[in-house]
């Protein structure tokens, strides 16, 4: 979609034109979804997540100053409706090491950082399906950390969590990610 044709379609929007909205949710519905689902493994909780952003950004969407990608502003609206979600559900999942100091995983990510050389390319496919098979709690800091270029103190901030944890976490995920990949792709 061009870029002044989408800048019409949010003024239509805004102004409540029900098949602007439509047309818009449907524009960028399915670029959303894939963002959702590497929130979750459950394709409801997915579109759960999907519609909750829309709601939220057709309720805000008189604020977009039209500087900047609209994709991108969508996308944060997203991973900030995911992020509410599991930050609502913390203690449906358990982010481990709440107790423990930064210094305490530095042996352990080192060990990860040196065997990530070893570790063959894989597709993004194979990855983004193996990242479903980890936990929730692993599977939000990784996409954070990876996909959504946050710092381990941005991500603690945002899930109320230690940075050590999300540093653990993250460790971890890498790790189990590796063996997963491993066991499914190489393995054969």
């Amino acid at each position: 979609m061009a870029e002044e044709e989408l800048n019409d379609l949010i003024k239509r929007c805004v102004k409540g034109d029900r098949r602007a909205q439509e047309s818009l949710y449907q524009a960028f519905y399915g670029r959303m979804m894939g963002v959702s689902l590497r929130y979750t493994r459950n394709r409801d909780q997915a579109e759960d997540i999907v519609q909750d952003a829309f709601l939220k950004i057709f309720a805000s969407l008189e604020r977009y100053d039209f500087k900047g990608s609209f994709e991108g502003w969508v996308r944060r609206i997203v991973v900030n409706t995911a992020i509410d979600m599991f930050r609502k559900k913390k203690n449906d999942f358990i982010l481990l090491g709440n107790d423990q100091s930064v210094e305490d995983y530095a042996e352990v990510e080192d060990q990860t950082e040196e065997d990530d050389d070893s570790l063959p390319q894989f597709k993004a496919s194979q990855v983004i399906e193996a990242m479903t098979s980890l936990s929730p709690a692993y599977q939000t800091i990784f996409n954070l950390y990876v996909f959504e270029k946050m710092t381990h103190q941005q991500i603690a901030d945002k899930l109320g969590i230690s940075s050590g944890t999300s540093k653990s976490n993250y460790a971890k995920a890498k790790r189990n990610l590796k063996k997963i990949l491993i066991n499914k792709y190489m393995n054969k």
